[in-house]
């Protein structure tokens, strides 16, 4: 069993067995070898499986908690040894412990799913071999539809944008990444991670890395154009071709933050709900196009969806959209 190891603070730490000491300070939860294990795995995600940075970090989170579990659970920071005798019982006592802290059936399903990959890699790595995880069944995700805006919301959160700031280039700014939400049907960190030289290289089309550095050519409409053109054109910031196309007051690349913070203030000066986000926008293209006779396969390469499955959703949204229109519409729909 080891001893106490204090985190080093600086430089911030980089692979998640160094993340795990950091996070708990002077505990140490896990041995040496399975921290060594971790970092493997860790690097095996991000480049193997090219997973996004967002989650390598989430799996990584999960992992440090299941050890914290295992080293109150055990006695002591877990090894190799001690994950290879595990039990399914340990493993649900683990998920049940998840449950009783308030954690939701998606984010335990996601849990779940880092303890499998984890335990692959050991066994592909010949470490060892541990076959309790296959007597657990997933929780069961509670289905939801995604909630697009209606069109006149998106148009109006669109020309809204660029005057709630105080400064004009800020306002341009942000009403040029809500469009390029909408327009194409990006997510925000494709949208953040464009470069100046990815849009002025053409201006019908982008090329977009996604999930897992896939990329996809998506078409540019002349209003999407327009917006980023007319904030390039105010911004005070020199633009350098490889650096970032969405900049901050300081200069840096433009934080997810942001723009969530002025999609905030749009909520409240529009009075749209909750759910109107910047990923809302995203889900509003979706519908939009589908409600304007778009097909599925189409849809599905614009988003970048890896499966069909996962534009299926969007005909959910459609017809809740219909039966609404058929309620309020028909003569008969209260007889």
């Amino acid at each position: 069993m080891e001893g106490a190891l204090t985190a080093p603070r600086k430089p911030p730490p980089r692979t998640l067995g160094d993340r795990a000491l950091a996070a708990l300070g002077e505990r140490v939860v896990a041995a040496t070898e399975a921290r060594n294990s971790l970092s493997a795995w860790e690097r095996y995600l991000a480049s193997e499986r090219r997973l996004s940075h967002h989650t390598v970090v989430a799996y990584g989170r999960d992992l440090l908690v299941f050890f914290a579990f295992l080293a109150e659970h055990l006695g002591g920071p877990a090894g190799h040894n001690a994950l290879e005798n595990l039990r399914t019982a340990d493993f649900r006592s683990f998920l049940a412990q998840r449950r009783a802290d308030g954690v939701s059936g998606r984010s335990l399903a996601r849990v779940l799913s880092a303890l499998r990959s984890y335990f692959r890699h050991l066994e592909r790595s010949k470490i060892l071999e541990n076959g309790a995880l296959a007597g657990l069944r997933a929780p069961k995700i509670p289905h939801s539809i995604p909630k697009p805006l209606s069109v006149t919301s998106a148009q109006a959160a669109l020309d809204q944008a660029r005057h709630l700031p105080k400064e004009e280039w800020v306002g341009l700014r942000d009403a040029a990444v809500l469009t390029l939400l909408y327009g194409c049907g990006l997510r925000i960190s494709e949208a953040l991670s464009l470069n100046q030289s990815d849009f002025a290289s053409s201006r019908d089309s982008l090329v977009v890395t996604g999930k897992g550095n896939k990329q996809r050519l998506v078409p540019v409409l002349p209003a999407v154009v327009h917006a980023i053109n007319a904030y390039v054109e105010s911004c005070p910031m020199d633009l350098e071709p490889q650096g970032p196309l969405f900049v901050g007051k300081r200069g840096g690349r433009l934080n997810p933050r942001a723009v969530q913070l002025a999609m905030q203030k749009l909520r409240t000066a529009l009075g749209l709900p909750a759910s109107a986000t910047p990923h809302a926008l995203r889900h509003s293209f979706a519908t939009h196009l589908l409600s304007a006779g778009g097909d599925l396969r189409t849809i599905q390469e614009l988003l970048g969806h890896a499966s069909l499955s996962s534009t299926q959703v969007y005909t959910e949204v459609d017809e809740s959209r219909l039966l609404d229109v058929y309620d309020a519409a028909h003569p008969r729909a209260k007889a």
